[in-house]
This record gives C-alpha cells, structure tokens and sequence, in this order.
C-alpha cells in the first residue's frame, strides 16, 4: 500500500509525521480547557439519556481516542452531545422502564449499530446521504428538540420527580406535581440559570475588560459551568444549611469499566435498529456541519467519508467501553479552536484528561447537585432554539416552511424519530413534486441580442408562428408527461403555430421514459405538420439521443444554439 493510501485511511500519519513541542503544548492547553468543559456534560448528557452519570465519562475516552486516529478535522470535539442524548433517551425508555441494567445494555446496542452503520457507509462512501436531512427539516428537529431537552429539565430544576414520553404528558405531569416544588432548589436553580445565562452572554466582554484577549476571554467564559460545579459541590460537601434537600448526583462507581462488546439479543437488536440509524444520521449530520464550518476558517479540508468511519469507531469503542451513542459537539468544537488546538492529537489529550477525572473525581463528583447539571443542558440547548428561522422560511419558501412546522410539530407532540423520519419523508416527497412540475417557460428573444428571456417577465421579441418552450428540469419519468402536458396546451393555444423549438439548456439528464415521451410529442407534431426542434442540447443529453430513434425520425433539428434556432425558423437575419 502507498504512503499516500495509508495517510487517506489513516489520517493521523499526516499530522504525527511532523508533530512538534509547539503544537503538543497548544493541543494540552485546549485539552484541559475542553476536559474541564467536558466533565459537566458528559455527566448532564449521560443523565439526559436515562443513564447513569458515570455512562457519560465512559463515553468521553476511547470514542475521543478513535477520533483523534481516523478523524480529518483537526478541531471537532467528539462525545456526548444533546440531541443525541435525547434521541437515545427516547429509544430506551421501554427497557430502562424495566430494568436499569436493561437501559445500560440498549444504549451500548445503540452505539455499536450506529457505529457499525457509519462505517458502512464510509466505506460505501455514502456520505452524500445526509444532504437528504434538508435544512428545514433539520431546523424543525433541532427546535423542538431543544424545547423538549429543556422542558424535560424542569422538574429537576423545581426539585421534582415528575416525567412523560413526550412534551403533553411532561407538562400535564409537571402541574399535577407542581405543589410539591422544594423552594430551596427553585431558589439555587434560578441563581444557576441566571449566573450561567449570563456568562454566556457577558463572559466574553468581561474577561476582555479584565484584559484577556478576545479568544481566550470567550474559551473562559465557557468554563463557568465546571466553576459552578465545583462551588456547587463543595457547597453540598459542607452541608450548609441552605442545601438541605437537595438532590444530589449519587454513587458514582470508581474505576473503569470492564471492555467488552454488547451481548446478542436478536430481537433487542432488531428493535434498535431504526433509532440507530437516526441517531447516526442526525449525529453525523452535527458533526459534518460543525467540522466543515470550523475548516473553513482554518482553510483546511475535511473528507465526509473518512468522517463517517471516524465517527463509527468512536460510536463503536464507547459501545464496547459501557458508553453512549456520540457525536461532535458544537460548543467544545469551537472552544477547541479557540483554545488553539492545532491537530486531533488535542482530543487524545481531552480523554487522558478524562480518564483521569474518571479515576481522581468520581467520589468527589457523587456530592454535585443534579440540578447545576440541569441548569447546564438547559442553558445549552436554549441556544440552539432559533425562532427566527420560522419568520425567514416563511419570507423564503412555503414549502420549506410546511417541512420545518410539520417536522417541529411531530417531533414536539409525538416523538423524535417520527418527526425525524416524517419531515425527511415530507422533504423527498416535496421535492419528487416540484421536479414532476418543472417550470417550462414561453421564451423570447432579448431585442439586439442572441439572449432567450421568459415573455412573462421579459420584454422579448416572438414569433407568432414560432415558440420556445425552455424547460428548466432534467428529464425523467415522472415530469415527461407533463412536459407532453404543456406542449398540447401550447398547440391548441396557438392554431398558427408552424414550429416548437425546446430549449434544453437545462437539461442534463433524460432517461428512457423522456425519451419515449419527446418521441411521442415529435409524432404528434408531425401530424399536425408542426416541426419539432431541439436546441442547446448537452453533451452527456446528446449522447443517450444518439442511442435511440428520435434524432433519424425528429421531424426537424437539432440546432447547436437557440439563436440559431430562431434565427432559421423565424427567418431572422444574424447578428
């Protein structure tokens, strides 16, 4: 195998080769500040799942290590995010309902399919199927599940034990419960929120004022959340008064846990496999997206397939190390490059830095209120929730908009993988409409020039007994007949019509059923002693024409240029 093969299939050769001191000492500054950020959210994110916290600091380990040796973003931060955590949530209930053990081993499933999954599809090179995930579609996702992650929060934020399996039945049980509220817990949480909410939005201006440079003032600022951590568990530690009935976090077990793959259950398995195989998509979705955002700014080059194998093997390593199905975090990722990390080498560090805490701060951590943990997913998720893009899709496209609000609603009401796979649904079947109506267009000539413009929004020169018909889709089985469809209506609408030329500048593909549908207009046409003609035929078009029986019985031409069409037919003199 060449050098240049291994590096492809190993991307980690391309950047140890020349790894220096300068760039270790960039990568282990990111670590820690990402570690330290890390640490409340594994355990938030684990706990949002319906896992035990300890399942989330699993997770943040070898699915780091696996990133960092097959990953091409140098910056993407790999391990448990939000949606996901939801997603896996949703899809455990019934054997988390059951047994806590049972929970544990369909979450491990869950990651070893969609790890399985993505590698497939990396090797496949399928990473073109995520652009089917539109970005109304996405939208709608992404806001209804930040209001669900954030409503399922309240009751532990007001000190309460109440649930639901979707947002009707948490809110309906939410009120039953509400006068069992523990004011002392309302009151911290509020502090939490308030304090959190407004690190994030005045931390950065701070730490500028103190003097810190924009950078390292906004990578701090995100390290608030692992301060009120700490202050918040030495608080419960002493047993001020104040934090009497408090829900704390519990036992968290030291030590690692033992490797070893999920075990075979046929029927589990079989039952996982859809919402793995969403959790995989919207996963690698997140990822790609905040991977390729963050090269750009860097200038460097991110290669979708080999991210699909990246992260399967991350999704496969926390399968067999007790983990939960991961992806790349949007918030650590940038506070990855803003802390300078200068290669993946600064994720391998980010999971020594929590193996470490895994080993060190597992007894410790025990004493933390669960609710900074629910102030902290809380706060994270509302800054994802965008209205405004109700308002933009609105001014831009209804039809987007019909996918972003039924998306919203179905995964809102019902649960996230139907909303996930309806508005997936909804979008191809949009978009197998719009191309089974393409817009043909009645185009004329630009006066003085060889330009062909639409008569309904140009003012053209025609030609009462010649008309352009310009057809602005490729060819396929489903709009030939309505391209059939158009052409009768331009016939009948037009008795002196002597010839039909259709401008195929936007064609670039046609398939068997076009073809036998553009010979059966030309027949037609023939009949009527209309002359059928072609211009601006593609190459790759002209190609498959020349295989069938239409160019030898065209009862006209095919010209190379609609000016040329329209200057013979219509008898006009070149330019």
């Amino acid at each position: 195998m060449s050098p240049q093969r291994w590096q492809r299939d190993l991307p980690c050769l391309r950047w140890a080769s020349g790894y220096q001191r300068p760039q270790a000492l960039r990568d282990a500054t990111a670590a820690v500040i990402v570690a330290l950020m890390l640490v409340p959210q594994a355990l938030a994110y684990a706990m949002l799942a319906g896992l035990p916290p300890q399942v989330g600091l699993y997770a943040s380990m070898l699915p780091l290590v696996a990133y960092a040796l097959l990953g091409t973003s140098s910056t993407l931060a790999v391990g448990p995010v939000a949606v996901a955590a939801l997603m896996t949530a949703s899809a455990i209930a019934p054997y988390s309902a059951q047994d806590a053990a049972a929970g544990m081993q369909a979450a491990m499933i869950l990651a070893c399919l969609s790890g399985l999954m993505l590698v497939l599809a990396g090797f496949l090179r399928l990473g073109f199927l995520a652009n089917f995930l539109s970005h109304p579609v996405m939208a709608g996702f992404l806001n209804a599940t930040s209001l669900l992650i954030a409503s399922s929060q309240l009751p532990i934020l007001l000190g309460l034990s109440a649930g639901g399996d979707h947002l009707l039945t948490l809110w309906q049980n939410l009120l039953v419960h509400l006068p069992a509220i523990h004011p002392p817990t309302v009151m911290l949480s509020s502090l939490t929120l308030l304090l959190l909410l407004a690190g994030r939005r005045y931390g950065s201006a701070v730490g500028q004022w103190l003097g810190l440079s924009h950078d390292w003032a906004h990578t701090l600022s995100r390290l608030l959340p692992a301060l009120v951590v700490i202050v918040a568990t030495l608080a419960a530690q002493a047993k001020w008064s104040w934090m009497s009935g408090v829900r704390l976090l519990g036992e968290i077990p030291a030590g690692l846990p033992a490797l070893a793959l999920p075990p075979w259950q046929g029927p589990l398995w079989q039952s996982l496999l859809m919402p793995a195989l969403l959790i995989s998509v919207v996963g690698y979705v997140e990822s790609i997206s905040v991977a390729q955002h963050l090269a750009m700014q860097r200038r460097e080059r991110i290669d979708p397939d080999q991210e699909l194998i990246a992260l399967g093997a991350a999704n496969l390593l926390a399968s067999v190390s007790a983990g939960q199905p991961v992806a790349g975090g949007v918030a650590r990722s940038v506070v990855n490059m803003d802390a300078g990390a200068q290669t993946p080498a600064a994720g391998f560090l980010t999971a020594l830095g929590m193996l470490l805490a895994t080993l060190c701060l597992a007894n410790w951590l025990s004493d933390l209120p669960r609710f900074v943990l629910a102030a902290t997913i809380m706060v994270a998720v509302l800054s994802v929730f965008d209205a405004q893009v109700f308002i933009v899709t609105w001014r831009r496209n209804r039809s987007d908009l019909m996918a972003l609000v039924i998306t919203f609603l179905i995964t809102l009401l019902v649960n996230v993988e139907t909303g996930l796979g309806a508005g997936v649904l909804l979008s191809i079947a949009m978009h197998l409409y719009r191309s089974s109506r393409p817009h043909i267009a009645v185009v004329g000539q630009v006066p003085g020039t060889e330009h062909f413009r639409n008569i309904a929004r140009h003012q053209v020169q025609v030609c009462p007994d010649v008309v352009t018909l310009r057809v602005d889709e490729s060819l396929y089985f489903a709009n030939a007949r309505y391209l059939e469809q158009k052409v009768l209506e331009v016939v009948a609408d037009q008795p002196q019509l002597k010839h039909l030329v259709l401008m195929c500048s936007a064609v670039n593909e046609i398939d068997g059923s076009a073809l036998e549908v553009l010979e059966m207009i030309n027949h037609h046409l023939s009949r009527l002693g209309i002359g059928f003609h072609l211009s601006e035929v593609k190459g790759p078009v002209m190609d498959l024409l020349q295989h069938s029986a239409l160019p030898q019985h065209l009862n006209g031409q095919i010209y190379l240029t609609q000016y040329q069409a329209y200057a013979s037919l219509a008898c006009l003199p070149q330019i």
